[in-house]
């Protein structure tokens, strides 16, 4: 009889996947569930928690938003894809010049996005699932440090393995340690793991983005 497939819920960090293995790339259309299956090819995968937030127009992109919507409906055709929801602040914020003219103010305004809510509601799901048994395996789709404590207290005080799929170029010296496998995301799985140009849903067709 074949050994049973570990139980297993993937946490994706969006920012992280998409700023570390898919910006400037023709892979941003990507299967999630092709990917993790991809890597981990002899475990049950239960659930995979995408965590991302919703993105605002700009100027010199006014579609963004309507790509990301075309995504996420995507995604949601997915039955094991949960879609789980941060948020971005804008503010204005002074920064310094890397090459300022002589004799001229070295500071400009800028607008800096940041994204909030995601790495603490990845840590809450993580932890959570892990105190209710709902996996055997964690996988995290990220490299932020931050996750290092929510990573150590799921293996450490509930006794579950945890390991990393790293969309970054290199790990992070502080997660490695502490972890039970570490697999870096490579440009060839992402191009094998796309979806479909087109996927059918309960509002009609969702069709990938024309620049992606």
């Amino acid at each position: 009889m074949a050994a049973k497939k570990p139980r297993t819920s993937v946490y994706i960090d969006g920012f992280n996947l998409y700023y570390g293995a898919l910006k400037g790339t023709p892979f941003k259309w990507l299967d999630l569930r092709a990917l993790c299956q991809a890597y981990l090819p002899n475990n049950d995968i239960d659930h995979i928690k995408y965590f991302t937030a919703r993105i605002s127009a700009r100027p010199n992109d006014p579609l963004q938003p309507a790509r990301q919507q075309a995504y996420l409906r995507a995604l949601s055709t997915i039955p094991v894809v949960d879609i789980i929801y941060g948020h971005y602040l804008s503010h204005k914020v002074k920064a310094r010049l890397a090459n300022p003219e002589p004799g001229k103010n070295p500071y400009v305004d800028i607008i800096k996005t940041e994204e909030k809510g995601s790495d603490v509601n990845l840590a809450a799901h993580l932890l959570h699932d892990a105190h209710l048994d709902r996996f055997d395996i964690a996988v995290v789709v990220s490299n932020d440090s931050d996750l290092l404590e929510p990573i150590k207290l799921a293996r450490g005080e509930l006794g579950k393995s945890v390991g990393i799929l790293n969309p970054q170029k290199k790990p992070s010296r502080a997660i490695v340690p502490h972890v039970d496998f570490i697999k870096q995301i490579r440009p060839g799985a992402l191009e094998a793991c796309q979806l479909p140009e087109s996927i059918s849903d309960e509002h009609g067709v969702v069709r990938k983005p024309q620049d992606w």
